[in-house]
This record gives C-alpha cells, sequence and structure tokens, in this order.
C-alpha cells in the first residue's frame, strides 16, 4: 500500500510538472548543439538546450578578450589613441588560416584600430597584440580572463588562449557565454557599438562583419560569430526593440550549427520566438515600494520594501493582466536595518500559478537603531505581542 501512494504521489508530481511546461511557450526546434535565449531586462532563460554543456566556443573567447581591454581603457591603463607593437607572436597568428587583422611587425596600430580587428573582423593577430599590451604577455593577459571568468562565478569556463582556436581545456558553457556578452552590454555601453559596426578596413584591406543578422534584422546590434572545426558554427545574437515596458533586449547564443547560414538562421529562430511568444511587463520601477511594513526597535515605525531595481519579468504572450505576485519577509523586522539588505522574496507567478520570477525583496532606505528608551518600549511590546 505504501508503495501504491509513492507511486500516485510520483504521478501526480510529473502531471503538475507537466501541465507547468505545457503551460509556457515552447520553443521551435534548433538545430544547434547548444543553445540558450535571454531576455535581457528581466535576466529569465525563456529556452535552453545543454547550456551547461562545456565545449570549444572558437572566436566567441574574443568576448573575454575584448571585455579586458575595454575595462583597461575605462581604467586609464590604455588610451585609445594609444598605438601598440605587433610582436613576433601576433604576426605568426597568419599562419593555419586564422581570422586576421592583417597586421605585421612594421606596424603601430592604435588600441582603437586593434579592437576593431578584433571586434569586427575577429583577428587572431589583433588580439594577441592586445593582450601583451595589456598584460606584457597573453600567458599573463589568459590568467586575467579565468580569474574574470572565476569573478562571475563561470563554472564551465576555462581559457587557454585569447583567439578561440582549439586546445585541451578551451572551453564554455553557452550560458557562460551569455553572461559574458551581458557583462559588456552592462559594464561598458559606450564600446558596444563596435559590435554593430558591419565592416572595417585596414592596411586596404576591406573585411566584412560576419554576424549576418546585422543586414537581415534592423532590431540586432551585436555581437560575435566564431568557427573552428571542433567548435562548428557558433554565433551570439543580441537585439533590442521598443515595447510598450520599453526598449527590450534579447541575447541568444548558438553553438554546434553546421554552416554560417545556419548560425544565422537558427539564431534568427529564436529572436523571432522570443519577441513573438513572450512580453516584457514592467511591474515597479527601481526605487518604488512593493510594500511598507512594521518595523520594530527603529527610529522610524515602519520601512519601505522593494526590489534590487525596477523589477520586470518576461511572461507568456497576453499575460501580463493576470500576474499573482507574492512578497515573503522576515517576521518580525528588526532595526538597523541596511539600505539594500535582503529580507525576503518576491514570487511572481501566472494566474496558473506557474512561477516566472523569483526576486530579492531588500529594503528601499536604511533604518538606524532607535535609543535605548525606543528600543525598551519595543520589546515590550513585542513581548506582549
Amino acid at each position: 500500500m505504501n508503495r501504491f501512494f509513492a507511486y500516485a504521489l510520483a504521478g501526480l508530481a510529473l502531471l503538475a510538472a507537466t501541465a507547468a511546461r505545457a503551460e509556457l511557450p515552447q520553443p521551435p526546434e534548433i538545430a544547434a548543439r547548444e543553445y540558450i535565449l535571454i531576455d535581457v531586462n528581466s535576466g529569465q532563460v525563456l529556452a535552453q538546450h545543454d547550456a551547461d554543456k562545456p565545449t570549444d566556443l572558437a572566436s566567441l573567447t574574443k568576448l573575454m578578450t575584448a571585455y579586458l581591454v575595454f575595462d583597461a581603457v575605462r581604467d586609464k591603463k590604455l588610451a585609445l589613441d594609444q598605438p601598440l607593437p605587433v610582436s613576433r607572436r601576433a604576426w605568426d597568428e597568419r599562419k593555419g588560416g586564422a581570422s586576421l587583422m592583417f597586421i605585421d611587425p612594421t606596424m603601430h596600430p592604435t588600441v582603437d584600430e586593434l579592437l576593431h580587428g578584433v571586434v569586427v573582423q575577429s583577428g587572431n593577430d589583433a588580439s594577441v597584440a592586445l593582450a601583451e599590451g595589456v598584460a606584457g604577455s597573453v600567458e599573463n593577459f589568459v590568467a586575467m580572463m579565468n580569474r574574470q571568468a572565476r569573478a562571475w562565478g563561470l563554472k564551465n569556463t576555462q581559457f587557454k588562449n585569447v583567439t578561440g582556436l582549439t586546445e585541451p581545456g578551451h572551453y564554455a558553457s553557452a550560458r557562460d557565454i551569455a553572461v559574458m556578452a551581458q557583462h559588456i552590454i552592462t559594464d561598458h555601453p559606450e564600446f558596444y557599438p563596435l559590435y554593430s559596426v558591419r565592416h572595417y578596413t585596414w592596411d586596404h584591406i576591406k573585411q566584412d562583419n560576419r554576424n549576418m543578422l546585422l543586414e537581415r534584422d534592423p532590431s540586432v546590434d551585436g555581437m560575435k560569430t566564431g568557427y573552428t572545426a571542433a567548435a562548428g558554427y557558433c554565433q551570439v545574437s543580441s537585439a533590442q526593440r521598443d515595447t510598450p515596458a520599453g526598449k527590450r533586449r534579447l541575447l541568444a547564443v548558438v553553438m554546434g550549427t553546421a554552416s554560417k547560414e545556419a548560425r544565422a538562421d537558427e539564431s534568427q529562430k529564436l529572436l523571432n520566438w522570443g519577441w513573438q511568444a513572450w512580453d516584457d511587463v514592467r511591474l515597479f520601477d527601481a526605487g518604488k515600494a512593493v510594500a511598507t511594513v512594521p518595523v520594530w526597535k527603529g527610529t522610524s515605525g515602519q520601512a519601505r520594501l522593494g526590489a534590487p531595481g525596477a523589477l520586470v519579468v518576461t511572461v507568456p504572450k497576453g499575460e501580463g493582466g493576470q500576474l499573482k505576485t507574492v512578497v515573503q519577509r522576515t517576521e518580525p523586522l528588526l532595526a538597523p536595518l541596511a539600505q539594500g539588505q535582503r529580507v525576503g522574496t518576491i514570487q511572481v507567478s501566472t494566474a496558473a500559478g506557474t512561477e516566472i520570477a523569483s526576486v530579492p525583496l531588500v529594503v528601499l532606505e536604511p533604518v538606524p537603531l532607535a535609543g535605548i528608551l525606543g528600543r525598551a518600549w519595543d520589546a515590550i511590546r513585542l513581548w506582549v505581542k
């Protein structure tokens, strides 16, 4: 009898999980080895397949290479108009038919020119020149890449080089690659327009950006492609559109597709589905209180609680007016409370009960500790309560 009940409960749990999945829009068939689609505004993953599997990432490596150079320029360790030498090591990247900017040791390209060479032309030689310019050596720069990956909590990423050429122990997952791309977008908005540049000419050699979606879809404004025999054809695509909830950005990563056309087609398919099947809903603006609640032993008797920033959720198309928001918080709340201190969770679900988002509930304004008399009075009130 106990076994019967166990099987029955397991069956009910499976039915509930299946019903929850069925309620959400199901993605189209994507001809990619791994993929992920993220709504950048809400941070929600809309579709994924093997998104945490470590895999060869080819020139998508250069997302991290460029990010660290952007950091160096921001921190004034390099200047955009600063010329850099081209080492023999950078020159040697011309071997093996790799993507190149076509620099040589007689040249002194600027940091800005080399960044165009990395981002637009995917130049391995430019990547090496910048790595040496930032860290003194490629090895030092690779160590910086791995430290940054660890700082971001990327558990399925390890770098061995700055270019993306196939090498044992050089890998990342689709989800980790999406994190790198998002950091470029949010941390370095002044450099992000580089990823929409459609062609760049260096030394009379004009090369087109390999991201075909820049020509096909006006909402696509980046980001990066890659190919090696081990990785297949890979692409990170970022697109932004104006919506009733404000500007909305989607980010798609596809890994291991069969051709240049396939990586563009499958990326477009993911993005189109994201626009058509899902809506962004802005529930609360940044700084707006979700709840005002009692506080004990503080200089104020109340605290304003809300999300850490604007609360935007991504919901199935047409369900924005049927959302349920539940606030779970610490009770009782005792001063002192610091601004940004987490005191609970805001849970958002569909009308059918499928959880859409769960975000921290934080203190919006600090509540200092009251004086000794105020604390004593509240202690008595709490005891009576």
